[in-house]
């Protein structure tokens, strides 16, 4: 059995509920400011809680504090510890334990955090090691995570049973670069079908997309508050209303006013509680299937039960659509624990008087 190597970027993901597009640098210290609380944490004893029962016997290399050790199931979990920073932990602390994994001999890093985490660790290994994401980040449009917590720790578990028959394949680092993805480099990950997201792609505007905003627009009542998420399909109903969008955020509009740009939840919550008639207008993350829990974490589910699940309106450009293997959506909402409103078939418009259904899974 091959030994895994843990490491935990603790505040990955903390700006997400709170209208930020990242915790990295300055952006930590505005997430605090805001209210955020860590969620990686929390993923992480999801992915290694997981790990743990199906591979208890597996040998775990991570780091003292915060980026290992504090965040380990109890009893029965025999880990090697390299010393570690008791925070707060930076980047360099993230590549310097990496260094110190692989100089052990670990056969596999996994790894929690965002594609800021995942530039990291692919930094130092290369493709050298094979690594494997817990998606805990804001953005994550690598192809290097798994689709959630659960799914990583248990291709984890499978890859540290037979790494050799399990095997390896290419998967794109991406980050942004300003407002636009950029590839950083490549990694390797395990083979396991559906069990690893895909990188996010962008389609260019196939189909009437334009008309399609218009449509929205048009249909959209008197007196009732429309809620934009981000994406390039969604601002095509932002241009037809007349109003800027924001590119990566969320926007609230009615009737042709913007209420709040780029809103975080506890904004979100305050407005639908004065307008509790109110419509999401969500898109769809090309290459991955993803509707909510990547870039858009404040849509939450306390959001998604204000609006409620009849009024969300799903929009997608077909090529999207033509390219999700297999053909779900995906909603991960950063807590198993949480209801899923969503979950079920779904219309997606595709564009003016043209539709799909598909199938809204909810991600662990």
């Amino acid at each position: 059995m091959t030994t895994i190597g843990v490491v935990i970027n603790p505040v990955a993901g903390m700006g997400g509920r709170v209208g930020l597009h990242g915790t990295d640098g300055a952006a930590l210290a505005a997430a605090v400011r805001r209210g955020a609380t860590p969620v990686a944490p929390h993923r992480a004893r999801r992915a290694l809680d997981r790990l743990h029962a199906l591979a208890p016997d597996v040998r775990i290399v991570t780091v003292g504090g915060p980026m290992g050790t504090d965040h380990l199931p109890g009893s029965g979990w025999s880990a090697e510890v390299l010393p570690g920073n008791p925070g707060p932990t930076t980047a360099a602390d993230t590549r310097a334990a990496v260094r110190a994994m692989t100089a052990a001999g670990v056969g596999l890093v996994l790894f929690v955090g965002g594609d800021g985490t995942a530039r990291d660790v692919a930094g130092v290994v290369g493709t050298g090691v094979p690594v494997l994401g817990v998606p805990s980040g804001v953005k994550m449009h690598s192809g290097v995570f798994a689709t959630g917590p659960e799914v990583a720790g248990a291709t984890a578990a499978r890859f540290a049973a037979d790494p050799a028959r399990i095997g390896t394949v290419d998967a794109e680092v991406v980050d942004l670069d300003g407002s636009s993805p950029r590839l950083f480099g490549v990694a390797r990950v395990p083979r396991v079908r559906n069990a690893l997201q895909g990188a996010k792609t962008v389609h260019p505007g196939d189909g009437d997309l334009a008309g399609l905003g218009r449509e929205v627009a048009k249909g959209a009542p008197a007196g009732r508050l429309l809620l934009l998420g981000p994406g390039i399909t969604v601002a095509h109903v932002s241009a037809a209303l007349g109003v800027p969008a924001t590119p990566l955020g969320v926007d609230v509009v009615l009737d042709g006013e913007v209420l709040a740009a780029d809103a975080d939840e506890a904004t979100l919550l305050a407005l639908l509680a004065d307008h509790p008639r109110a419509t999401l207008v969500l898109g769809v993350v090309g290459g991955q299937g993803f509707l909510l829990g990547r870039g858009n974490q404040q849509i939450s589910a306390d959001v998604l039960a204000a609006v409620g699940p009849d009024n969300i309106e799903i929009l997608a450009a077909p090529g999207k659509i033509a390219a999700l293997d297999p053909p779900v959506l995906r909603v991960d909402l950063g807590d198993e624990r949480a209801a899923v409103p969503v979950a079920g078939y779904h219309r997606v418009r595709t564009g003016q008087g043209r539709s799909t259904v598909l199938r809204v899974v909810a991600q662990q």
